[in-house]
This record gives C-alpha cells, sequence and structure tokens, in this order.
C-alpha cells in the first residue's frame, strides 16, 4: 500500500488551494450539525457524489476541527494522482491481501491523538439523487481495531443553486462514538442519518 506523507510545501499549498476553490467556486458552504469536542482523532463517513468532496470535508476540517487530513484513495487513483500522497491520501487496493493492511493503517492513524480520517463508503462516486449510499466492507475492521471512544462524525453533503449564481455547499454532521456501532451496524445509521438529511434538504426553498 502507500502511506500517506504530508509535504512541508505540498500540504500547507493544498489547504490553501482547498479555500480559494470552494470561495470562488460556490456561494457559501453551510456546515449544520453536532462536531466531536474532544482531543482524540475523528473518523469522518461521507457521501461521494463529486470530485469536490474531499476538498469539502478538509474545508471542513480547517473550519472545524484544524487536524492533520488524511483520506483514502484507490491505488490506481492516488498512482495516476501521486500529488495527493503529499496531502495526506493513502491508498486501498480492493479484493487483495493489501487491502487489510490499508484498514490497519487507517486504524493506527485514528488511535493517535490529532488527526482527521476521511472514508467514502461507497468506494465510488454516485449520484448526489441517489436515495441511499451503498456500503463496501472496511469501515466496520477499523471500528474493530480502535477506542470505543473514538469519534465518528457523519457527514452527507448536498448542493443547491436555489436564486444563486453559484452553488451553495449544506453540509450536515452528526456526532457518534466507535462504541455507538456494537449494536446497530454503522451502515444502518448512516442510511437513517443520510434519509433524514436528504428529507430536509428536499423541503429546503430560498
Amino acid at each position: 500500500m502507500i502511506k500517506a506523507k504530508h509535504h512541508f510545501f505540498i500540504y500547507p499549498l493544498f489547504q490553501w488551494l482547498t479555500s480559494f476553490l470552494i470561495k470562488r467556486h460556490f456561494n457559501q458552504v453551510v456546515m449544520e450539525g453536532e462536531f466531536p469536542q474532544n482531543n482524540r482523532s475523528v473518523l469522518v463517513v461521507a457521501n461521494h457524489v463529486s470530485w469536490w468532496d474531499g476538498f469539502w470535508v478538509e474545508y471542513l476540517n480547517l473550519k472545524r476541527f484544524q487536524k492533520k487530513f488524511y483520506f483514502m484513495m484507490l491505488e490506481e487513483q492516488l498512482k495516476k494522482h501521486w500529488y495527493f500522497q503529499y496531502t495526506g491520501g493513502f491508498s486501498i487496493k480492493k479484493k487483495s491481501k493489501e487491502a487489510m493492511e490499508s484498514l490497519t493503517y487507517a486504524a493506527s492513524l485514528l488511535r493517535e491523538s490529532n488527526n482527521l480520517v476521511l472514508m467514502f463508503p461507497q468506494g465510488k462516486i454516485h449520484s448526489i439523487y441517489k436515495n441511499n449510499v451503498p456500503f463496501e466492507k472496511g469501515i466496520e475492521r477499523i471500528l474493530s481495531q480502535v477506542p470505543s471512544e473514538t469519534p465518528v462524525l457523519f457527514v452527507a453533503s448536498f448542493v443547491d443553486y436555489f436564486s444563486n449564481n453559484k452553488p451553495n455547499v449544506y453540509m450536515y454532521q452528526e456526532n457518534f462514538l466507535a462504541g455507538d456501532f456494537e449494536t446497530t451496524s454503522i451502515e444502518t445509521k448512516y442510511h437513517r442519518f443520510y434519509e433524514e438529511k436528504q428529507r430536509f434538504q428536499q423541503e429546503m426553498t430560498s
């Protein structure tokens, strides 16, 4: 697998570029919901609807957490876009023995004190209009290797223009702990969260 390396120049440039691009291409980013209030690392579980998703979560990180940013990418994509390795990207190779190594690596990052690890359980980009978020295997393996009090932040992102010439990004959050998924699966709880926020978004008017 390919591990993340936060380059002394590329990573700060990526942080600056994140804020610059979002301010340039979007009218505003609306953040709604709960945020973990402790000094532990955070696992962010988010829907994957566009090229922008990682930038949106890093923007959330810059505004709310200021933690070291990590994110999982398919190995073939990370090799193609090699520079993401130097901004926190690490690889996973599906349906291979190396996949377990990637999940263990993600868990090790969460056992440290000041990291934010982003995962897209869908594994691939789906339409923003899809009514549910299909989960691929892996997150449960990570949760089994971290302390039960590790924060897990659900994020659901939607885009709407309304009366603006640039779109608004709406990022809804709900905070859990790793131990909260011992009796109900993380997939089931995320689906409930996602459906609730999707209905709320559909009822919005300008």
